[in-house]
C-alpha cells in the first residue's frame, strides 16, 4: 500500500494525503480524518501521522459513496453545506456503533466497476449510497455487488431496496400551505433546470397544496435556476423585470436556489419580505447567515443519519433482509425572509 493508493481510495490528490499525514493545513478536518480512517483501515502506518492519534475500535467497515454528477452531487460535494451536515451526522452514528465510515467518491457513470474494485480491495459489512442521482437499473446492480446496501436521499416504489430519504412531497406540500396561510395567492415557483425525483416531488406537493386552496401557479411565474448555484442571476432577474404583475412570494425548490432568488432581487432594487417573500428548502447553514434570514423546509439530516446507519448494522449477519422504505418527515422553519401578504407592497 503507497500514498498513491490511499489517495485513490480517498478519492483526493497525493498532496492533500501527504498534508492529512504531517496533520498539516490545507485540508478540512473531515478529509483528514477520512484519509486516515482509509489509511488505519488498510494497515498502513505512516511515519508522519500525528502521534498518539489512536486506531478507531470498529468491529465493521461501512463505506460511504457518493455517486457524483456534474449537476448536484459534483466533485466538491462535501463541502456543499447540505451533504457536509449528512456526513458529519453519518460519521459520527458509526462511530456510536463502534464501527469505521470510510468515505468515497464515484462517477455515476463508472459506479459499478468502480465499486467492484473498492470492494474487492477493502470489502465492507455495509454500502451508504448517496443516491439522488441514481436510477432504478443503477440500484439493482450495485444490489448484486453488495447484500447489504441503503441508499439515502433518494426512493423508488417499485424497487426492492432500503431507502431513508426526505418526505419530499410532504415538505413541499407544507411549504404551499404556509405560503397560503400567510395570505399569498399570486405566488412564484423557482425550479431547478436539473430534474430529479427529489425536486419533482417537492414540486407536486407544493402544487398539492395550492390546488386544496384553489390556486395554481401560472407558467409566467415558473423560474428555472441552476441548483447550485449560489448567486445573483441575471436571466432571473430579466425574468422579474419584465413581469406584468410580480408575486407577492416565491418558492425555492432548494435554500441554494432561494438564496440566488434573494440576491437576484436585491440587485434590482427588489426588497425581501417587503416586496416579494422567499422561501427555501433543507435548511442549510447559509439560510442563518443569509440578509434576510430565510424562511424554508427543514430536512431533518441528523435523523436521516441516525436511520440509515440503523438499518445497515440491522442487517450485519441478517441473511433475511427485506427491503425497506422509511420516509423523514419535514417541519416549517419560520424566519424573515418571509411575511403575511398584508404586509407586502403589491407593485
Amino acid at each position: 500500500m503507497k500514498i498513491d493508493d490511499i489517495a485513490r481510495l480517498a478519492g483526493v490528490s497525493k498532496a492533500a494525503v501527504s498534508l492529512a499525514f504531517n496533520n498539516k493545513p490545507g485540508v478540512s478536518e473531515q478529509t483528514r480524518e477520512h484519509i486516515l480512517n482509509i489509511a488505519q483501515a488498510h494497515g498502513y502506518k505512516p511515519r508522519t501521522v500525528k502521534v498518539g492519534r489512536e486506531a478507531p475500535k470498529s468491529n465493521a467497515i461501512i463505506r460511504f459513496v457518493a455517486c457524483k454528477n456534474s449537476d448536484i452531487v459534483t466533485e466538491h460535494y462535501d463541502s456543499l453545506p447540505f451533504f457536509n451536515e449528512l456526513i458529519h451526522h453519518i460519521t459520527e452514528q458509526v462511530k456510536q456503533h463502534g464501527s469505521t465510515l470510510v468515505i468515497s467518491s464515484i462517477d455515476v457513470q463508472d459506479l459499478q466497476q468502480e465499486l467492484q474494485t473498492l470492494e474487492k480491495e477493502q470489502p465492507s459489512a455495509g454500502l451508504l449510497l448517496l443516491g439522488i442521482n441514481l436510477t432504478a437499473p443503477m440500484i439493482e446492480t450495485i444490489q448484486s455487488i453488495h447484500d447489504n446496501v441503503v441508499i439515502l436521499d433518494t426512493s423508488f416504489e417499485h424497487v426492492d431496496a432500503n431507502f431513508v430519504s426526505i418526505n419530499n412531497t410532504l415538505g413541499g406540500y407544507q411549504a404551499g400551505q404556509h405560503l397560503v396561510k400567510l395570505g399569498h395567492s399570486r405566488i412564484g415557483y423557482v425550479k431547478s433546470g436539473t430534474r430529479i425525483p427529489n425536486f419533482i416531488k417537492r414540486e407536486d406537493g407544493f402544487r398539492v397544496a395550492l390546488a386544496e386552496h384553489h390556486l395554481t401557479v401560472s407558467e409566467a411565474l415558473t423560474f428555472h435556476l441552476q441548483p447550485m448555484l449560489v448567486m445573483a442571476q441575471e436571466h432571473l432577474q430579466q425574468s422579474i423585470r419584465h413581469l406584468e404583475e410580480r408575486p407577492t412570494a416565491i418558492f425555492c425548490e432548494n435554500d441554494y436556489m432561494a438564496i440566488s432568488t434573494i440576491k437576484s432581487l436585491q440587485n434590482i432594487g427588489i426588497r425581501v419580505p417587503e416586496d416579494i417573500s422567499v422561501m427555501g428548502f433543507d435548511n442549510i447553514f447559509e439560510a442563518n447567515v443569509i440578509s434576510p434570514e430565510l424562511t424554508t423546509v427543514h430536512v431533518k439530516k441528523d435523523m436521516m443519519a441516525k436511520t440509515a446507519v440503523n438499518l445497515i448494522m440491522t442487517n450485519l449477519g441478517n441473511n433475511e433482509k427485506n427491503g425497506t422504505h422509511i420516509y423523514v418527515n419535514t417541519e416549517i422553519v419560520e424566519r424573515r425572509s418571509c411575511v403575511p401578504v398584508a404586509t407586502t407592497a403589491v407593485e
